[in-house]
């Protein structure tokens, strides 16, 4: 059954990883340590082996533009930004060390998350979606929610959508915005249709712009953080410092509504921390590395209130519970001559923020910080609390994981989610098998990667059209190859020592792509 949307908002409310767990095996010379090993491994097979005997409620958060090393658990300061209830996900679920994006850019990993296949299978080779672009997904392809949507699960997507809208380029925001997630199977929603400060200025509500009052623009809409013109819609504005409780509230509203006892799919798309900056009148100026890090506090906020309500609900135990990013984070410009469109990045920076950690590299890029995230799980009835699994796993892989939670087995990949693997096994003993053996990363100028055991193979060759000059200065433009396990930093440009391992490589990247799939 689905539920009803809930009523629209008011006017007034739109105005460094710690230590890695090692297998239970530890050799020494006394008895007990064998004993207590052998006691350690029956209870986590114990739990491994254990059926999934009650369907999960899923909530899904995923962060915009939030680096590895920007929340507490992942080694951010407490004392340049707190975030004790992202932390809670940690202490009470799993966290994952090499939990990656497929992409290092916005419309490609939520195109990833979605439907379990690389973006770069779809028309979009390269870079991300406009404003006016026409709905990626097909209508057709199966997706998280219409998987979940057979098994009875009531479905929503709250926040930041950036996939497109309708049929044909521009997308005529005073019409009907169909197709969208409702067509994709889900019950609601309420969007941001691309980012912050985007030049649409408006939330979308199911199919149409919320309060939209006629197909009316206005003359001088003015520009955008962008530089873009608004488009003038005849519609409340958006503010951006409240998107994040805004969209927040739209979701408890909507879970209000979902009747107790039936299963829910949330999917929390934040707005935060992509740029502009805009924290909340109830966080700024809380942190001491300024806006930045007020807007990640906004994120641990709505992690606080959708704990909360799940909790009142009678609802906590038994929902799976995801918090990642689409994404590394922004950094200050490299160029000391480029303009610096974040001074709140550059000033939490200089605070001692470590945005990405110890990873290279930032979003856009083919290096390490551009895809690893966190990624935390929360789900008392079978993930072990307090744990850390340092398993390479993907965002592409939620689909795969989700199906084989509901018991659902993956269609042939010709079919749905190509290349998804299911992390489950990992779920219940993080130290069980790696069920993924190789990984596809593809960065904003179409530049693919492919990791497989220690191994990273960058293969240099742009898809977006790049002038010539950047070809021969940009690093990310030419082959390299990477031992992460002894050089996780990517210093060590190994190609010239190690050939045949940048052609093996190479030749499963090739086969992964001409074949369609990687499952």
């Amino acid at each position: 059954m689905n539920t009803t949307a809930p009523p629209s908002a008011t006017n007034e409310a739109l105005a460094s990883p710690g230590g890695v767990r090692k297998p239970p095996f530890l050799p020494g010379p006394c008895g007990w340590v064998l004993v207590l090993a052998l006691a350690v491994s029956s209870a986590s097979q114990a739990r491994s082996e254990q059926p999934i005997i009650e369907p999960p409620n899923i909530v899904i958060v995923l962060a915009d533009d939030l680096g590895y090393g920007s929340v507490g658990c992942y080694g951010a300061a407490e004392a340049l930004v707190r975030t004790p209830h992202i932390d809670r996900l940690a202490h009470e679920g799993m966290k994952f060390t090499d939990a990656n994006s497929p992409s290092s850019v916005c419309t490609p990993t939520r195109y990833g998350l979605l439907t379990g296949r690389y973006c770069w299978r779809s028309p979009l080779k390269h870079g991300v979606s406009s404003v006016l672009d026409p709905l990626l997904i097909e209508t057709d392809r199966p997706t998280l929610a219409s998987l979940v949507k057979r098994h009875g699960y009531h479905t929503a997507m709250i926040g930041k959508w950036h996939l497109g809208y309708g049929e044909t380029r521009p997308v005529d925001f005073t019409g009907m915005l169909k197709p969208g997630p409702l067509e994709l199977g889900f019950d609601y929603q309420f969007a941001v249709p691309q980012n912050n400060g985007d030049m649409t200025g408006v939330y979308v509500e199911n199919h149409t712009v919320f309060g939209l009052r006629s197909a009316n623009r206005d003359p001088n809409p003015g520009t955008t953080f962008y530089g873009s013109t608004y488009l003038g819609l005849d519609a409340p504005a958006r503010d951006d410092s409240r998107n994040m409780p805004v969209l927040t509230d739209k979701a408890l509203a909507w879970l209000e509504q979902v009747p107790r006892g039936e299963p829910f799919f949330l999917y929390f798309s934040a707005t935060a921390v992509h740029e502009p900056i805009t924290p909340s009148s109830d966080v700024a100026g809380t942190s001491a590395a300024g806006p930045y890090t007020d807007f990640i506090r906004d994120l641990d906020l709505t992690v606080q209130r959708l704990l909360e309500a799940l909790e009142e609900r009678g609802a906590a135990g038994n929902t799976l519970f995801v918090f990642t990013s689409d994404n590394g984070g922004v950094l200050p410009p490299e160029n000391p001559q480029a303009k610096d469109r974040n001074p709140s990045v550059r000033q939490a920076v200089e605070a001692g923020l470590q945005v990405n950690g110890d990873w290279r590299g930032r979003k856009h890029q083919i290096w390490e910080g551009g895809f690893r995230v966190p990624f935390l799980v929360r789900w008392p009835k079978y993930v072990p609390a307090a744990s850390q699994c340092d398993r390479m796993i993907g965002l592409i892989d939620t689909y795969a994981t989700i199906a084989e939670i509901l018991g659902e087995p993956l269609p042939a990949p010709e079919s749905a989610a190509p290349d998804s693997v299911s992390f489950l096994p990992v779920l219940r003993d993080p130290v069980a098998p790696n069920p993924r053996d190789s990984m596809i990363v593809h960065n904003a100028r179409g530049v693919f990667a492919i990791r497989q055991g220690p191994w990273k193979y960058i293969e240099g060759k742009p898809s977006a059209p790049v002038p010539a000059q950047q070809l021969e200065r940009n690093p990310e433009y030419r082959p390299q190859l990477y031992h992460l396990q002894d050089d996780p930093g990517e210093t060590k440009d190994m190609l010239d020592q190690f050939p045949n391992q940048a052609q093996r490589l190479a030749a499963l990247l090739e086969k992964h792509r001409s074949e369609g799939y990687s499952r």
